[in-house]
């Protein structure tokens, strides 16, 4: 490979990302306004995991920090689960780079999971419930007003189907919501953000990526069903996850089956009059 072949690489790689750096940052933005998200005096705790999405929610949520028109507070919170061979010194040294107040805590729900899942089976289920119940309370002890979770608008559509296939529900993930013990408001920056253009930026940014050794190896997850499902509607039908995705900010309870949702029970027929019955046949002849 010749030095200017390099060189001409190297701009490339610098052009994409500044793209992707102002698609994202735009996105982003767009949620937050959209959603409410961030407002004046927030101190908003992004959850980072060592993951591409929290990364780059991060990196983009430092940027719109030195940039918005609103005063916020930015820290970010790892929850170290004890895995074995968890590189303990990525993030901090990281994170120390940012300059960014960072906090590490400790909780060993490594052993836990593996305790009460049986081999085999998801343990997705009770390590995100432990890690979720962890990083509550920290927020709360910190005086944090909101959490910020890297879950972008693939994990919202994915998590759409895997409640309609196994759960017999219409839900997904809410991009802003109160948690369950209404301590904690939660958002999700990143809910325009496709996974694809996280995926590149976060290679070309060249995060020190952590990944997930618990669950990581287990390929038979439902979710990994429904993210392949989805990644071969997206190859062969350009346009229809868009769709998809703009469909569930365009909801018509009427047009659904939920009785919770519309009063089917007060419909009434519409009787016409029989003057205005013989003034619509005479229009029709």
């Amino acid at each position: 490979m010749t030095a200017a072949f390099k060189a001409e690489m190297a701009q490339r790689d610098r052009l994409e990302l500044n793209k992707l750096r102002k698609l994202l940052r735009r996105e982003v933005g767009r949620a937050i306004a959209d959603f409410n998200m961030i407002e004046d005096g927030d101190k908003v705790m992004c959850c980072l995991s060592g993951g591409k999405d929290s990364y780059a929610m991060l990196d983009i949520l430092l940027n719109l920090k030195k940039h918005a028109p609103i005063s916020f507070e930015v820290i970010a919170v790892n929850l170290d689960q004890k895995q074995p061979g968890f590189p303990e010194h990525v993030l901090p040294e990281y994170l120390s780079s940012l300059g960014v107040e960072y906090h590490v805590i400790e909780r060993d729900t490594y052993s836990i999971v593996k305790d009460k899942i049986p081999e085999g089976k998801t343990t997705c289920g009770l390590c995100s419930r432990l890690r979720r119940g962890i990083l509550y309370d920290f927020a709360v002890e910190h005086k944090c007003t909101k959490i910020a979770l890297g879950h972008h608008r693939d994990d919202i559509m994915e998590t759409l189907f895997l409640n309609m296939f196994y759960g017999g529900k219409m839900r997904a993930m809410p991009p802003k919501l109160k948690s369950d013990d209404g301590r904690n408001i939660v958002i999700r920056p990143l809910a325009y953000c496709r996974e694809k253009d996280i995926e590149r930026y976060a290679g070309l940014r060249e995060f020190p990526i952590i990944p997930c050794n618990l669950c990581g190896s287990q390929e038979n997850l439902q979710r990994q069903n429904i993210k392949m499902m989805l990644q071969d509607w997206d190859k062969r039908f350009p346009g229809r996850l868009e769709n998809m995705f703009r469909a569930v900010q365009n909801v018509l309870p009427s047009h659904l089956c939920d009785t919770r949702l519309y009063d089917f029970d007060k419909l009434e027929r519409y009787s016409m009059e029989p003057e205005e019955f013989n003034q619509i046949s005479v229009l029709n002849l």
